[in-house]
């Protein structure tokens, strides 16, 4: 490494090694750019590290840890179930390692330089990277800045003993006994219900009149009507107001309607969204980059900034924080530095929580596609008549199209069952490609699968569903 004042000579700068940032250097890299990426943490960022990935392994331990427990219901009784969660945590630790260790071999492979370090932007196209042990310089043609976020931390509740964010509550030694849930949104959810099933009393307490705000309130009620009858206590309409800790408990004060509440548990998990990464000493000010009030870096639908060789994508710029987002918007950054005509197109950003029931959505809602002006067709189908959810004795749920009663085209949809996650996608693909309702119904889909129920819901849309009735 040069060390002083001598520049290194790079194509393209990529701050910020999550999946924004590492696709980025990948798909710069593929189309001949000399690509360096330089992040302070481990490869993967928050995603693959603290977010995405751990929390999906524990939650998938939580889910087989409740089947097995309920496994009487359908004639198999496996005695006690015993939880190590030291060993819970082994395995999360395990899938971590090998994403971003595969992460890390594929920059690799592609010939992109990683520095764990620090990036401090010198001018326009100078940057210094930094860290204990070296602080070279680089001469920059382009720059695709890829920070992601942090956890929000309130004014009332700073992180730190009993006071914990999404990151430490990955990280737990053992399962509490229990513990309090600051926000309804999808991060409090997913995790407040993994540790419900674990065994861990979890109360939640949100701002607004529903959880999962940003779903259907059909959708979110489902999910609530789970949560409760795993004992899960869910407070609505709720102010948070302060909190006391101990070196054993944490006790949070909060206002429902006119009346005052305490409520004492193991740990305070605070989870109210999340803040971009743009202050901090990356020296943003310095190159004079335009953000709003929000500290969000405002973008073209290139992804390029204020500065034409200087792109940001993910979480630092409007719109939801989801890695698939800031991967999308990634390889649109990378082609766009190299020439090509890629253009962001946000109409099928699926948006995805790994909630039991899951819950799913793409395109318009009902709602909002009546906004735009559409005459809309809706087309439902629930799981509880579909043969494969009944074998596997998950029955709660249903797809639901939203498509253009006048051409047929599909909208949006929205889906709330097992394994929403992975059946949105040909929802998704139906959008992307202009795809009616029809198309869908006149594919040929695997019986029993659960992937027939998007089918019988475009059945549904054109009037003629086989395996529901419709009164004339």
């Amino acid at each position: 490494m040069v060390v002083g004042d001598a520049s290194l000579d790079i194509d393209t700068l990529v701050i910020g090694a999550g999946p924004g940032g590492y696709t980025a250097a990948i798909r710069a890299a593929q189309l001949g750019q000399k690509v360096l990426v330089v992040d302070k943490e481990k490869v993967g960022g928050v995603c693959l590290n603290v977010g995405c990935i751990p929390s999906k392994a524990l939650i998938s331990a939580a889910h087989q840890y409740e089947s097995i427990s309920h496994a009487s219901e359908i004639g198999i009784d496996a005695g006690k179930v015993k939880v190590d969660f030291s060993k819970v945590q082994d395995f999360k630790n395990g899938v971590v390692k090998k994403l971003t260790g595969g992460v890390a071999s594929l920059l690799k492979a592609n010939k992109v330089d990683f520095f764990n370090g620090e990036v401090m932007f010198i001018n326009e196209n100078e940057a210094r990277v930094f860290n204990d042990q070296e602080s070279p310089r680089y001469r920059f043609k382009n720059c695709i800045i890829a920070t992601g976020s942090r956890p929000i931390e309130l004014k009332p509740f700073p992180f730190g003993g009993r006071i914990i964010s999404s990151t430490e509550a990955l990280s737990l030694p053992e399962v509490p006994k229990s513990m309090i849930v600051v926000g309804g949104g999808y991060i409090g959810i997913e995790l407040g219900q993994m540790y419900s099933k674990f065994g861990t009393k979890v109360t939640v307490v949100e701002g607004l009149d529903s959880i999962l705000p940003g779903f259907d309130a059909e959708m979110s009620k489902l999910v609530e009507k789970k949560l409760k009858g795993q004992g899960v206590e869910i407070f609505t309409g709720a102010k948070a107001n302060s909190a006391e800790q101990s070196d054993k408990d944490v006790t949070l004060s909060f206002t429902v309607g006119d009346e005052e509440k305490q409520l004492t548990a193991d740990y305070l998990l605070v989870t109210v969204g999340r803040r971009p990464n743009t202050d901090g000493e990356l020296g943003l000010d310095l190159i004079d980059i335009k953000m709003n009030e929000r500290g969000f870096i405002e973008v073209d639908d290139q992804g390029r900034t204020s500065i034409p060789h200087i792109y940001a994508i993910g979480d630092i710029v409007a719109g939801p924080a989801l890695a698939h987002k800031s991967s999308y918007e990634a390889k649109v950054a990378a082609e766009s530095i190299a020439g090509l005509p890629s253009k962001i197109d946000y109409k099928c950003i699926p948006l995805v929580v790994f909630s039991d029931p899951e819950c799913a959505s793409v395109g318009y809602s009902e709602n909002e596609a009546k906004e735009k002006g559409h005459n809309v067709k809706i087309g439902r189908f629930p799981f509880n008549i579909n043969g494969r959810a009944l074998s596997l004795n998950a029955t709660e749920g249903y797809v639901k199209i939203v498509s253009d009663a006048d051409n047929g085209l599909v909208l949006g949809a929205q889906i709330v069952g097992l394994e929403a996650s992975n059946l949105i996608a040909e929802l998704g693909l139906a959008i992307e490609m202009g795809a009616t309702v029809e198309d869908i119904a006149l594919t040929i889909h695997a019986h029993p699968t659960l992937g027939e129920i998007p089918m019988e819901a475009a059945e549904v849309a054109l009037g003629h569903p086989i395996h529901t009735f419709i009164k004339k």
